[in-house]
């Protein structure tokens, strides 16, 4: 059975993660600046891609996914030639309006995280009803979507689970650090914490948050010791103040 060609447009870590969850399912070609760090992709991907300098590049009838940085959007789509099928941008605070300097029918933003390299992306989406559900299956290739109703909200999104990997590994980080310093060896806190993300990845599926906390949390017990040091701490507060300026920072870079 033949498979549907995607385009990567970009070779960095993004646009690795990408390929590693749609590797099995799509045929891909990556296009980039540089035909060495082109041939490091495909060797760090593990399959063989069309690899293509953007010199070179034709867009025309091609599904695109947009994973270069944000600043360097002018100066990429003023390499590429003919028009596209779709574009899919995965570029934070890069407007729907912004995209059209690439030449397409239709655009989508998503926002996706790097665990797309696992399948398990969580993806925000937003754009083209002509592409709603090719976009919902799309990304569901490689974990979790969800159409939102507009670019604000996907602004939001991206504060929340496209940067959300680096503040619960911050999180995860500093717990094994409390654990190391009371006395446990970093390689038994580094699995003990690795296996608490697990599980609370499935807990926190069908449960709220707030019952999940309570269902842990006996009176006067350790969990509420500790959970008392975190509301001193405003760790709380620290969570939605990096919502807030993560926000920000995207409706900044338009």
């Amino acid at each position: 059975m033949t498979k549907t060609a995607i385009t990567l447009i970009g070779n960095g870590k993004m646009a690795l993660a990408l390929a590693h969850g749609l590797k099995d399912r799509y045929d891909l070609e990556v296009i980039g600046r540089s035909a060495k760090r082109l041939a490091h992709f495909e060797t760090a991907l593990g399959v063989s891609v069309q690899k293509t300098l953007y010199s070179e590049a034709s867009c025309t009838n091609k599904t695109l996914i947009v994973c270069v940085k944000p600043a360097n959007l002018g100066e990429v789509s003023a390499q590429l030639y003919g028009k596209a099928t779709a574009v899919y941008s995965v570029l934070a605070g890069t407007s729907l309006a912004s995209l059209r300097a690439i030449d397409a029918h239709h655009y989508v933003r998503a926002m996706p995280n790097l665990a797309a390299e696992k399948a398990l992306s969580m993806t925000a989406l937003v754009g083209d009803m002509e592409l709603r559900d090719d976009a919902i299956a799309l990304f569901s290739s490689i974990g979790s979507s969800v159409w939102l109703s507009s670019e604000k909200e996907l602004d939001i999104a991206t504060a929340l689970s496209g940067s959300g990997p680096a503040y619960l590994a911050l999180i995860a980080e500093a717990l094994c650090d409390g654990a190391v310093r009371e006395g446990l060896k970093r390689e038994d806190a580094m699995t003990l914490m690795r296996g608490l993300f697990q599980g609370f990845g499935e807990l926190i599926q069908t449960t709220h948050p707030a019952i999940l906390k309570d269902n842990v949390m006996s009176p006067g017990g350790t969990t509420a010791a500790g959970y008392g040091a975190l509301e001193r701490a405003n760790v709380r507060l620290g969570c939605m103040e990096a919502i807030h300026c993560a926000h920000e920072r995207a409706k900044g870079m338009k």
